[in-house]
């Protein structure tokens, strides 16, 4: 899922309180700093900092996703490469074991007596707690 993008509030805020002034008087000024030229200028640059989170979260995404897919490649490829060795010496094969897979002769079965027999043991536990 992609990152939101960000907005602010305050950055719209400051845009609309800055037109309004302007339409007031365009070189309000109340010293110490506390001009409009001064909010236009930080207002720019909140704008080109949220533009710049922005963009490096669109290339953050963009890797991401760029990684999902090798991952997904990578894990195809390695299925494949196993699938291969079971094809070539068969499942039941010490090469299947060194390549990761599990014997068939290793895997347990439970048979369904048993099955049925360790769900009963685990509801009556649950019951009990």
């Amino acid at each position: 899922m992609a990152r939101p993008q960000r907005t602010s509030r305050t950055l719209e805020k400051a845009q609309l309180r800055a037109m309004k002034l302007r339409a007031i008087d365009a070189e309000m000024d109340f010293g110490l700093n506390r001009n409009l030229n001064t909010l236009s200028t930080r207002i720019e640059k909140l704008q080109s900092k949220l533009n710049n989170y922005n963009n490096l979260v669109e290339l953050l995404d963009a890797s991401k996703l760029e990684i999902d897919d090798l991952e997904r490649e990578l894990g195809d490829l390695i299925d494949q490469m196993l699938n291969g060795v079971c094809a070539r010496y068969g499942n039941d094969s010490r090469e299947y074991e060194m390549a990761g897979g599990t014997r068939k002769s290793d895997r347990i079965r439970k048979s369904a007596e048993s099955r049925t027999k360790n769900n009963a043991k685990k509801l009556a536990q649950a019951a009990n707690n």
